[in-house]
């Protein structure tokens, strides 16, 4: 084939706030009629002061139509076959089009600011019934994140990713942050873990949360005060914040006691790998400094690193060229494109240009592998499938120029 199969590791949808009623179990109606309004006031507060509204409000007109695939799948698959990609991962949408599930369960998945876990257990599930229905428009495609707020309760969480198993979604997004609830190391996830491995669910952590007060002080009050440097702050920590698990998993053994599981990190850069892993790695080693502190690593039959390649995949939502020319230290085989849309700092609508950038001068090998061939290995995509879709629309080959 002389096109390149292309699959997006990020990329998001949800319905129009008022269309989730309908997902909704009917107990739960009448709370979301007055919840909804409120959700709304907030959710524009929170846009006008996190986003840049008239930038935002420039890049979406004239572009309604295609930005009403976060919802609309018929214009969806014209957006994918206009950017060339043939699969991606579906993530839960939020400000950008106003339409997070509701409850608050979004991709932060909070545990705090007043949030009900029975509500927002709710709120997670007409999202993941929603979906399950948009996914099953072009099974081949699309790989459904279900929202999973696993902090509540263990046994809950393992029912819903059986749940989205048996209703065609491959993959579970778990909080980012944990608050006062106990950490991923603990003991009581392995029932979770161990639903996810025997599922073939991949684990997603998807940047975005991150202790917003500390940042910006309330969102949601229109009287607070604008901190300086707030939003230089938040873009400096909310990579680690969504990296912070994963340090949890790997020195809790959780890999090792669940040698098939799969952890997707997604659009938190790729540029802290290597000296993540340096850093990991140093401290697994027995060292004088370290001899004081005991035994702590003899859980692990492999190092730090060790794991990582075998177990974590990277969404390197809108790679950038530095990254991509980093590529053998962060691993080659783990880095999976991501395009992000419908999200304005994603690449649509200029795809073609934005990775043309990104990945001039690469092997064709290494083209392929970040594009598609390493996320249809991770989240299980059927390339045959794919194959007659990515021949009609997928990049050419050829046409990111090799480095003499």
């Amino acid at each position: 084939m002389d096109r390149y199969l292309v699959i997006s590791s990020d990329c998001h949808a949800g319905l129009p706030p008022e269309k989730y009623r309908d997902y909704l179990d009917p107990q739960y109606r009448e709370t979301f009629d007055v919840a909804l309004p409120i959700q709304l006031e907030q959710t524009q507060r929170m846009s006008e002061k996190f986003l840049v509204a008239e930038i935002n409000d420039q890049w979406r007109e004239g572009r309604e139509a295609a930005l009403s695939g976060a919802w609309d799948h018929a214009e969806r698959i014209k957006v994918l076959d206009g950017d060339g990609v043939a699969g991606e991962v579906l993530f839960p949408d939020g400000i950008t089009e106003m339409n997070m599930p509701p409850f608050g369960a979004g991709l932060s998945l909070p545990t705090e600011g007043g949030i009900v876990p029975e509500l927002q257990w709710a709120g997670a599930r007409a999202h993941n019934r929603w979906l399950a229905e948009f996914v099953s428009n072009a099974p081949e495609r699309h790989v459904g994140v279900a929202l999973v707020p696993a902090l509540w309760d263990v046994g809950e969480a393992v029912r819903e990713v059986s749940w989205a198993r048996a209703n065609g979604l491959s993959g579970a997004l778990l909080p980012c942050q944990w608050g006062t609830h106990a950490p991923y190391h603990h003991p009581k996830y392995d029932p979770l873990w161990a639903a996810c491995q025997d599922n073939d669910v991949v684990v997603h952590f998807h940047s975005g949360p991150a202790p917003m007060g500390d940042y910006f002080g309330d969102l949601t009050d229109p009287e607070a005060v604008d901190l300086p440097g707030a939003m230089g702050i938040y873009v400096s920590e909310v990579c680690w914040y969504n990296v912070r698990p994963l340090t949890f998993l790997i020195w809790g053994g959780v890999f090792e006691r669940f040698p098939r599981l799969k952890v997707a990190i997604t659009e938190g850069t790729v540029v802290w790998v290597p000296e993540y892993l340096a850093l990991m790695d140093h401290r697994y080693t027995d060292t004088h400094a370290s001899a004081k502190l005991g035994d702590y690593h003899s859980h692990l039959k492999s190092k730090p690193s060790e794991y990582f390649a075998r177990h974590v995949g990277l969404g390197a939502s809108c790679l950038s060229a530095r990254e991509a020319s980093m590529r053998h230290q962060i691993g080659v085989e783990q880095i999976m494109w991501g395009s992000d849309f419908p999200h304005p700092e994603g690449t649509w609508p200029f795809t073609e240009r934005e990775r043309g950038i990104s990945l001039h001068g690469l092997p064709e090998s290494d083209i392929a592998a970040i594009l598609g061939g390493n996320a249809a290995r991770f989240f299980g995509f059927d390339v045959d499938k794919l194959a007659p879709i990515a021949a009609r629309i997928g990049p050419r080959k050829g046409g990111f120029a090799e480095a003499a």
